[in-house]
Order: C-alpha cells, then sequence, then structure tokens
C-alpha cells in the first residue's frame, strides 16, 4: 500500500504537467485546436518588418530570464501566451504525430496537413472565421496570399546551445514561436509549404480591413486535415 500510494503521489504532477491551459481548446469532433491570441503590433521596432510569422509570443523590449518574450514577435500576425509545445500535444491528441521541420531553400517541411483560421469575435452571432489568404496581402499590389500554400504540423527541432546558453531540445519553446509561413529556423510547430526561395520576393503584411485593432482578443484555430 505505500508503494502504491507513493506512486500516486509520483504520478499527481506528471498529470498535472501535462493537463492543457484554459487557453487552448481540443474539439475532437471537428478536429480543431483552438488557442485564444491577440492581434499583434505591427511597428514594435523601428523599422516594420514584412510578415514571416502567423503566431508567437509578443515582444518584450527588455525580456528577463523566463519571460516568455518571442524571438519573431516583430513579424507576426497574432501573439500567443502558451508553450508551443502545449499546442502540438493538443493537436496530438487529435491522432496527428509531427513529422520535421524544413529549413532554407531545399529541404521542405513534412508532417500532417492542417488548415490556419483566424476566428473575429462578431457583435452578434458566431465569430467571423478567416483564412490566411484573406489576411494576408500583398501591400503594393493588394493581391492576397496565394491559396495554394499549405501548412504542415512539423513539431518543433532543437535550439542549440549557444554562449552560456543551453540546448533546448523543444526549440519553440525557447523561441516562442508556434507557426512560420517561410522556413527560417526548426524553433516552431508548424510550417507553410513555403521555401526561403518565395521569402525573396513574397513579401506580405496584414490586411487591417479584416482584423480588429491591434491588442484585440481572437482565436487562433488549427484544424487537421482528414486524410481522404
Amino acid at each position: 500500500m505505500r508503494r502504491l500510494a507513493a506512486l500516486l503521489l509520483l504520478a499527481t504532477p506528471l498529470l498535472a504537467d501535462d493537463k492543457l491551459p484554459d487557453a487552448i481548446k481540443v474539439d475532437q469532433k471537428k478536429k480543431t485546436v483552438s488557442i485564444d491570441a491577440k492581434v499583434a503590433p505591427r511597428k514594435v521596432l523601428e523599422e516594420v518588418y514584412p510578415i514571416e510569422v502567423i503566431a508567437c509570443w509578443p515582444y518584450k523590449k527588455d525580456p528577463k530570464p523566463g519571460d516568455r518574450a518571442g524571438k519573431k514577435a516583430h513579424e507576426t500576425v497574432l501573439t500567443i501566451d502558451v508553450l508551443p509545445s502545449q499546442v502540438a500535444k493538443a493537436v496530438e491528441q487529435l491522432g496527428a504525430k509531427p513529422g520535421k521541420p524544413g529549413y532554407g531553400e531545399d529541404k521542405p517541411a513534412e508532417g500532417p496537413e492542417v488548415n490556419i483560421y483566424i476566428d473575429v469575435p462578431q457583435d452578434k452571432g458566431e465569430a467571423k472565421r478567416l483564412s490566411l489568404d484573406k489576411v494576408l496581402i500583398d501591400p503594393k499590389t493588394k493581391k492576397p496570399m496565394p491559396k495554394g500554400v499549405k501548412f504542415k504540423f512539423t513539431g518543433s527541432g532543437p535550439r542549440k546551445a549557444t554562449g552560456d546558453q543551453p540546448e533546448v531540445p523543444f526549440g519553440a519553446d525557447a523561441s516562442g514561436s508556434l507557426i512560420y509561413l517561410f522556413p527560417v529556423d526548426v524553433e516552431t510547430v508548424f510550417q507553410s509549404t513555403l521555401s526561403m526561395k518565395e521569402e525573396k520576393f513574397l513579401k506580405l503584411e496584414v490586411n487591417k480591413d479584416v482584423l480588429p485593432k491591434e491588442g484585440e482578443p481572437v482565436k487562433l484555430v488549427i484544424e487537421l486535415v482528414e486524410k481522404k
């Protein structure tokens, strides 16, 4: 009995760690994971950079150790306040297994296909669901992001040790990056099928006509694409 009681005590914190935060909701029937998010500010540095990230931790000017400060917060659509690994666990609950992150021009993202949406609250009725081709546009031509762009559940690669910083096996939990438009590194959980070849000429901006004001709450929705 004492041994059983000891094992139960040891198991309790593990169960608590596996529990998802309230900001993440899993819908098994719809095969979706919804995450609380906010519309990100587009100018946090002196220069406004083109969008390369869909969701990451917010910008912090002088982050302290342990702060959730987004490495790519100056070029994101949304900000979140959950661990990317927690979102990965939520998608795994839908039955998906992560693939491998892509990198650079010749290493494509691998993994189950997902759809990415942003749910915008409405004064009356259900939220308005926006696909990313409605959210991202070329600021010069006003043309939307190409519809053929797909997203993969890649899982995260490691962040390598540098200086006095140790290696982080799940690198996205160090960078705070959840969804990449371009494979600039492997520290993320989802990547598009675009490569760094497209990054050279595909410069995108947020369509402010369809999103709420910066700082307003929205839902980031990740939908697992069923195999046919």
